[in-house]
C-alpha cells in the first residue's frame, strides 16, 4: 500500500513540476508599429512603454513590447506568441486599425484581455475580450459634422485611406453625416505608402465641396491636404483625430493652417478648465515632454497611458479571486475592467460595462484648429 501511495505521490509531484506554475509577476504584452507605415504612431506609443510603473497594485510589472511594423498578419503573429509563449495577462495593441481589429481576434479566440489603441468598430457581446482607448469614430464624427454645420457646409469631399480607418469614416459621413443634412459629392481613397494623389485631388476639385474630410491619420493625413492646397482648393479641411499630431503641422506647413480637428483633450492640457481629464492629462504631458522634448505629445502614447491607468483601477480587484499567469487571472481581469466604474484619464473618463467596450463620451472630444503652427480650441 505503502508503496503504491509513494508511487503515486512521485507521479503528481512530476506532474506538477511539468506544469507552468502560478506566479505574482503581472506580464503586459504590446505589440506596436515602432517602424512601417504606422511608426508616427507607433513611436510615441513605445515611448510611452518606458514611463509605466515597476509595478501594479504591490506585483511586479513585466512589459513585453513587439513591433508588427503596421501588418496586421504580423499583429496577428505577435499577438498569439504574446498570449502563449509570454503568458501575458494582458495585451495592449496595436497602432493602426487593421492590426488592431487582427489582434483583437485573437484576444477572442484566446480569452485575454486587450486594450486596442487605434479605433475599431466593437461589438461587446462578440468581442467580450477587447476594450477600445481611443474616442469611437461616432463621436469624433459628431463633433466634426456639427462644426460643419455650423460653419455653413452643405457638400463635402472625402478622401481617407483605403483601409479598416478609411472605411470608418466614409461610413460616419454616409450615415451621421447625411443625417445632420452634409451631402457626399466625392469620395477617394490613398494608401498608408503613397507618395501622390494627383488623381483624387482633381476629382475632389471637380466636384467642388464646401468642405472636404480627411480619413487618415499619422503625416499620411498631410499629403491630400498639401496637394489641394497646392492646386488652389479654398475649402475648410476636416481631419480626424488620427491626424492630430505635431508631425502633421511638421510636415503640412502652411497648408495646415485652418485645418478644423476633433481630438482628444490631451492635446491641449493646458488650456483645460473645470474637467475630470485635466490633472491626469498634465501628469503625462509634463512626464513625456520631460523626457522627449516640448510638444511631442500625442494621442496615440496618450492611449497607452491611459490603458495602465485603467489597468491600476481593475488589477487590484482581478487580485482577490485569482493569481496572474492564469486563465482565471485573464477573466477575472477583464470583468473587473467592465466594472471599474469611471477612470479619469488623460483622454477622457473610461467607463466600461457588459454592453459598452467604447468606454468614452462627450468628456473625450475637444474640437481644435491650427494656429500659428499650433492647436488652439475652436470656442
Amino acid at each position: 500500500m505503502l508503496k503504491h501511495t509513494l508511487a503515486a505521490l512521485a507521479v503528481t509531484a512530476a506532474t506538477m513540476a511539468l506544469m507552468p506554475a502560478a506566479r505574482a509577476d503581472i506580464t503586459i504584452g504590446i505589440t506596436l508599429s515602432a517602424t512601417g507605415p504606422g511608426a508616427a504612431l507607433g513611436i510615441p506609443m513605445k515611448n510611452s512603454v518606458a514611463l509605466y510603473p515597476a509595478e501594479i497594485a504591490g506585483e511586479k510589472l513585466n512589459v513585453v513590447v513587439l513591433d508588427d511594423a503596421g501588418d496586421p498578419a504580423q499583429a496577428t503573429t505577435n499577438a498569439r506568441r504574446l498570449a502563449t509563449e509570454d503568458n501575458a495577462d494582458a495585451i495592449i495593441g496595436s497602432s493602426l486599425t487593421p492590426g488592431t481589429i487582427a489582434v483583437a481576434g485573437v484576444a477572442n479566440e484566446i480569452g485575454i484581455p486587450h486594450f486596442a489603441c487605434s479605433p475599431m468598430p466593437i461589438d461587446p457581446h462578440k468581442s467580450r475580450w477587447s476594450f477600445v482607448m481611443p474616442q469611437d469614430a461616432k463621436l469624433i464624427a459628431g463633433a466634426l459634422f456639427k462644426e460643419m454645420k455650423k460653419n455653413g457646409v452643405k457638400t463635402v469631399g472625402y478622401i481617407g485611406f483605403s483601409d479598416s480607418y478609411g472605411d470608418l469614416w466614409i461610413n460616419q459621413l454616409k450615415s451621421a453625416g447625411k443625417e445632420m443634412g452634409l451631402e457626399l459629392v466625392a469620395e477617394e481613397r490613398y494608401a498608408r505608402p503613397d507618395t501622390s494623389v494627383s488623381g483624387q485631388a482633381l476629382k475632389l476639385l471637380a466636384a467642388h465641396p464646401d468642405a472636404i474630410l480627411v480619413g487618415a491619420s499619422g503625416t499620411g493625413a498631410a499629403l491630400p491636404q498639401i496637394e489641394l492646397r497646392q492646386r488652389g482648393y479654398k475649402g475648410t479641411f476636416y481631419q480626424t483625430h488620427g491626424a492630430v499630431t505635431g508631425d502633421f503641422i511638421r510636415v503640412a506647413g502652411k497648408a495646415a493652417e485652418g485645418t478644423i480637428m476633433a481630438s482628444g483633450p490631451v492635446m491641449v492640457a493646458e488650456l483645460q478648465e473645470g474637467t475630470e481629464t485635466k490633472a491626469p492629462g498634465l501628469a503625462y504631458v509634463q512626464t513625456y515632454e520631460a523626457k522627449y522634448g516640448a510638444g511631442t505629445r500625442t494621442q496615440f502614447g496618450a492611449h497607452i497611458n491611459d490603458a495602465m491607468l485603467v489597468l491600476e483601477a481593475a488589477v487590484p480587484v482581478a487580485l482577490k479571486s485569482a493569481k496572474p499567469g492564469t486563465a482565471e487571472f485573464r477573466s477575472a481581469l477583464r470583468d473587473a475592467i467592465e466594472n471599474a466604474g469611471d477612470v479619469a484619464a488623460s483622454q477622457g473618463v473610461y467607463h466600461y460595462n457588459a454592453d459598452n467596450h467604447n468606454g468614452l463620451d462627450q468628456r473625450s472630444v475637444v474640437v481644435l484648429t491650427v494656429k500659428d503652427s499650433k492647436f488652439d480650441l475652436v470656442k
